[in-house]
């Protein structure tokens, strides 16, 4: 829910956010060869991100729109049929990002340049490297498990949170449909054939999706999941829960804190943040149906799960 919201704001919020997250300096931060960010570091960059406009969310909207984005992360992780398909995943959210600045050139232009500096950077990279990324990153995940209505009510994340893997389906681009065993000799010919049932129904994909600046990406995860307008709610499982009562226990002073500080501020230095001026007073956006939900969310969120923002001088 929004007050006053026009198209004028939607692509004024949507022009400021893609400038500040595709300024050059920040890319520059990125691109650099480093660890995974902790999750404090991701919270941060995503809380200054989402308020480099004249758009404001309190902490319980926040909480809301960043488990809607980690989660719908890592279902598109998590099913990509194929390591190197992760690639197409990120391309799939800058297509779309294009189309919400497709008549203005210059951020259209910053866009383009961090897409043709992820096909350098990694086109290239074997099997085994895109496997390792897509380790990585479901490593960084692998403890959250909120669920989400439209995953929920679509049956592709199960009550307690977790993702439920299609067994029916295009096949990853360059592997066979299985239920076919081979056997061979010892000379490499083939001497016998044997099928089984897969329970599932598979095909071969009709062909590979584009790693191009433009093209067909034919992979779908990555692109708008609300084509079909509905509500979307968050909710903690259990585990979650559980996890976040015991993270008090588990808090161990980290050596790295004053470097991943340096790294912040070094990130964030690339964040050209605007305030609103003059008598602009920006507008407030609520996630929840109503006022009271949202304070509700507020009071009843875990503490160890309400992240705190780091506000961090980032000076030349």
């Amino acid at each position: 829910r929004v007050d006053e919201w026009t198209d004028v704001d939607r692509k004024r919020v949507m022009n400021d956010i893609i400038t500040t997250m595709f300024n050059k300096k920040f890319m520059e931060e990125l691109f650099k060869p480093q660890e995974l960010y902790s999750k404090k570091a991701l919270r941060t960059v995503y809380d200054r991100l989402a308020h480099a406009s004249i758009m404001r969310l309190n902490q319980a909207s926040m909480d809301k729109l960043y488990d809607l984005m980690t989660m719908a992360f890592k279902y598109q992780v998590l099913l990509c049929p194929r390591p190197k398909d992760i690639l197409l995943v990120t391309f799939n959210h800058l297509d779309a990002i294009k189309d919400f600045i497709h008549d203005s050139p210059g951020i259209l232009n910053q866009v383009d340049e961090t897409f043709r500096q992820l096909i350098e950077t990694y086109s290239c990279l074997s099997a085994g490297e895109f496997q390792l990324i897509r380790q990585t990153l479901l490593v960084f995940f692998q403890d959250m498990h909120i669920r989400v209505s439209i995953f929920l009510k679509d049956k592709v994340q199960n009550s307690n949170g977790r993702f439920v893997l299609p067994i029916s389906g295009p096949v990853p681009w360059g592997t066979e449909v299985p239920g076919l065993i081979r056997m061979f000799n010892r000379n490499g010919d083939e001497v016998k054939r044997t099928e089984f049932s897969t329970g599932g129904n598979y095909v071969t994909p009709q062909k590979e999706g584009s790693f191009d600046l433009y093209g067909d990406r034919v992979l779908k995860l990555g692109t708008n999941m609300y084509s079909v307008s509905r509500p979307v709610e968050t909710q903690m499982s259990g585990s979650s829960k559980n996890l976040a009562s015991n993270a008090k226990e588990n808090i161990v002073p980290n050596p790295l804190a004053k470097e991943e500080l340096n790294f912040l501020a070094r990130l964030l230095g690339g964040l050209e943040i605007k305030k609103p001026g003059g008598s602009e007073t920006g507008f407030r956006l609520n996630l929840f149906t109503t006022d009271e939900e949202e304070e509700h969310a507020a009071l009843t969120r875990p503490e160890e799960l309400s992240y705190q923002v780091i506000n961090i001088e980032a000076t030349q």
